[in-house]
């Protein structure tokens, strides 16, 4: 059973969620301050995090950077009053999802299961040839069963959401992706509220973990694209 960590100082949240998320065959567990979820963290076994952005003594921020020097744990921020703001730094520093307060238990699991998607080990295809399963360009070989990557023979951390975009944009060398297009690809859903800022936030945090490769290319006014020669 996927075992999931809240971390909220409303106490009278995390009961109600866990009964509803039981339901659909996920463990929640509950801290409500931030030092207390990162202990539980640490001691393993977590599937993915629910992390609020207000927070005593340390915020969701803070905490979620604090996550992100060590682990690529699928992140999923709660903020408050549907902030953009708040929804577009918990992005840069590397949360994979957002979603606003008050939020719907429906909505809220299936955006678990959308992060938790991105990070299972993709279902072997009948006897597939291994090269199949991976991706090879100058500098940069991405294993598609593994969800591993090397740049320049060293592995990169990624985390779901970035593997994701990677191997869209991979998977088809020189073709144009519009950023809503990428939006409700990795997202699996049509995504109005931050549109172009946040695709540009996830390329731009792609970008620097695949440095000194320069792989991904902009362009002006259409999307992005991948321009890695094959290897």
């Amino acid at each position: 059973m996927p075992r999931l960590l809240l971390i909220d100082d409303d106490e009278r949240l995390g009961p109600p969620l866990a009964t509803y998320l039981a339901r659909a065959g996920f463990a929640l567990e509950h801290a409500t301050h931030p030092q207390q979820g990162l202990e539980r963290l640490r001691a393993g076994g977590i599937d993915a995090v629910i992390l609020d952005v207000m927070l005593p003594g340390i915020d969701g921020f803070e905490v979620c950077r604090t996550i992100r020097r060590d682990s690529a744990v699928p992140i999923v921020m709660l903020t408050a009053r549907g902030d953009v703001m708040d929804r577009v730094v918990g992005l840069e520093i590397g949360a994979d999802d957002y979603l606003p307060k008050p939020f719907e238990p429906r909505e809220l699991l299936a955006r678990i299961q959308t992060v938790l998607r991105r990070v299972a080990p993709a279902a072997p295809a009948a006897a597939p040839p291994h090269a199949a399963a991976l991706l090879r360009y100058d500098g940069l070989q991405i294993d598609l069963e593994r969800r591993e990557v090397l740049r320049l023979g060293e592995p990169v951390e990624l985390t779901g959401t970035e593997f994701e975009l990677l191997v869209l944009l991979a998977s088809a060398p020189n073709k144009v992706h519009g950023r809503d297009d990428i939006l409700e690809r990795l997202r699996g859903r049509s995504a109005e509220d931050i549109h172009s800022r946040a695709v540009d936030i996830l390329v731009s945090r792609l970008r620097r973990k695949l440095e000194p490769l320069q792989c991904i290319k902009t362009l002006r006014n259409a999307g992005y694209t991948f321009a890695g020669a094959r290897a």
